[in-house]
C-alpha cells in the first residue's frame, strides 16, 4: 500500500470519529430532553426531584421540631407560676445528751464541773432529755394553683400528717400559710387554700380525649429540691391500674391511671401533668420502683369532680357501700374455681378485724355477704376497665343503685341505696 492511501485511510478513521461524538452528543441532548435524569425504560437511579424533595421533608421535620419546642417553652412559662412547693414542718424535741452518775452523788460533781460535767469525764451511761422544741422542716412536695383566690390541688400523702404544719412557696418567692381543706379517702388527692387573690392558676384540660403516643409536660420540685423541674415525655399508657405507697401511708389502689414516660422523682408528687396547650390532664402522683420513665398520674376528669365537690360542700363527699372486694380475672377465677371471670368478689381484709362487709353499711342492709360477687352496677359489667369503685364514685350519697350479685349459686339483682363515706 502506497503512502498516499495510508495518509487516506487514516483521515477517513479520524473524520468517523469526530463525526461519532457528534451523534452521540447530539443523542444525549435529545434523550435528556424526552427522558429527564433518573426516569426513562433504563433509568435506575434516583427520580427526578428526590434530592428537592428529600430536602423540603427534613425542612418540614426541622420547621415542626423547632415549633413543637417552642410550644413547649411557652407552655412551661406560662404554667410555671401557678406550680409551687408545699413545705412541710413540724414541732420536734430537742434532745440532749447528759451522763448518769455513778457514784449517785451527782449534785457534787455538778458544783465543780456544772451541769455538762460528763463531758469532761465520760464515765457512766449517756442518756438523753428533752429540752423543749423546734420546728422543723420534715418534707415537701410540689401542688398547683387551680384558682386565683388560692385553690391548690396535691397528693394526700404530701400532707398527710394532720399534726404538722403546710407552708406554700410561689415561684415568686412568697410564702403563705396553707390549710388544708381535704383530703381524699379514695384517690390520692388533697386539697389546699391559702389566703389572697389574682393568683396564677392553671385550667383542667378533658383526660377522656387522651390518646397514647400525645406529648406531656410534668412540673414539680423534684426530690424536694430543685424547684419546678421540667420534663417531656408522651402517654404511655391509659387506665391503669396500680397500688400507690409511700412512707407513713399504706396502700391504695388507683385506677384508670395514666403512665407516661415523663421523669417523676420523688418530689415531684402533687404537680402537675399538662398537655401542649398548658392545661392539667393529670397529677403526677407515683413512679414504679426499680424501673425507669414509668410513671403516672391521675386523670384530670377524676381530679375535677372532687375539686367541684370541695367547693361545693367544703369538703369531700363520697358515696360509700361498705364492703371489702377483689376484682376477678382470669388467674383469680382459676384459683379459686369461681364461676366468673369478671365481677368484685366481697371477701375478709388481711386481719381477722377486717370483715367483708361492714355492719350497718348500705351493702349489710341490702344483704350482701361475703363470698357474693357483684357482676353488674345499674348495667354496667364490672371488671379491670370498670372497677366497683370507679362505679360507686359516679353517684351521690342518698342514691339508690341497682346490683347484679351472684349470691350462694344464683344471680339477682338487689336495690341498694348508697350513704356518705364516714370519716
Amino acid at each position: 500500500m502506497d503512502d498516499n492511501l495510508k495518509k487516506g485511510l487514516a483521515y477517513l478513521f479520524i473524520i468517523s470519529i469526530f463525526i461519532s461524538t457528534l451523534a452521540g452528543a447530539a443523542a444525549g441532548l435529545l434523550t435528556a430532553q424526552i427522558w429527564p435524569a433518573g426516569s426513562g425504560p433504563f433509568a435506575f437511579g434516583p427520580r427526578a426531584g428526590q434530592d428537592d424533595e428529600n430536602r423540603l421533608n427534613e425542612t418540614d421535620r426541622l420547621v415542626r421540631r423547632i415549633s413543637e419546642e417552642s410550644d413547649i417553652v411557652t407552655t412551661v412559662e406560662k404554667a410555671s407560676p401557678a406550680v409551687v412547693s408545699i413545705i412541710v414542718t413540724k414541732d420536734l424535741p430537742i434532745l440532749e445528751r447528759y451522763y448518769s452518775d455513778p457514784f449517785g452523788d451527782g449534785d457534787f460533781f455538778q458544783r465543780f464541773f456544772g451541769d455538762n460535767f460528763g463531758d469532761f469525764f465520760s464515765f457512766g451511761q449517756p442518756q438523753y432529755r428533752q429540752k423543749g422544741t423546734e420546728k422543723r422542716e420534715v418534707g415537701g412536695g410540689t401542688g398547683f394553683l387551680v384558682s386565683a383566690d388560692g385553690y391548690i390541688i396535691t397528693n394526700k400523702h404530701v400532707v398527710s400528717d394532720e399534726n404538722a404544719e403546710y407552708t406554700v412557696l410561689l415561684n415568686d418567692e412568697s410564702k403563705h400559710n396553707a390549710q388544708v381543706l381535704a383530703r381524699d379517702p379514695v384517690n390520692d388527692l388533697a386539697f389546699l387554700k391559702i389566703e389572697g387573690e389574682n393568683f396564677s392558676y392553671l385550667e383542667f384540660g378533658d383526660s377522656a380525649n387522651l390518646k397514647v403516643g400525645q406529648s406531656v409536660i410534668a412540673i414539680g420540685n423534684a426530690l424536694g429540691e430543685f424547684r419546678n423541674t421540667v420534663s417531656v415525655g408522651v402517654i404511655s399508657g391509659l387506665s391503669r391500674s396500680i397500688m400507690a405507697g409511700g412512707a407513713g401511708r399504706g396502700a391504695e389502689e388507683i385506677s384508670g391511671a395514666i403512665q407516661t414516660d415523663a421523669s417523676i422523682n420523688p418530689g415531684n408528687s402533687g404537680g402537675p401533668l399538662l398537655n401542649i396547650a398548658g392545661q392539667v390532664i393529670g397529677i403526677n402522683t407515683a413512679m414504679a420502683a426499680g424501673a425507669e420513665n414509668i410513671g403516672f398520674a391521675i386523670p384530670s376528669n377524676d381530679i375535677k369532680k372532687v375539686y367541684d365537690n370541695v367547693k361545693k360542700n367544703g369538703r369531700i363527699v363520697r358515696p360509700w357501700l361498705g364492703v371489702r372486694y377483689v376484682m376477678i380475672d382470669e388467674e383469680i377465677k382459676k384459683a379459686n374455681n369461681l364461676t366468673f371471670d369478671y365481677g368484685a368478689l366481697v371477701v375478709r381484709g388481711e386481719n381477722r378485724t377486717d370483715l367483708a362487709v361492714i355492719p350497718g353499711s348500705p351493702a349489710d342492709k341490702a344483704g350482701l355477704t361475703e363470698n357474693d360477687i357483684i357482676l353488674e352496677i345499674n348495667g354496667q359489667k364490672l371488671d379491670s376497665e370498670h372497677p366497683l369503685t370507679k362505679q360507686i364514685a359516679g353517684f351521690g350519697p342518698g342514691e339508690e343503685i341497682s346490683a347484679k350479685v351472684f349470691q350462694k349459686g344464683k344471680e339477682k339483682t338487689i336495690k341498694i341505696i348508697l350513704e356518705e363515706m364516714p370519716k
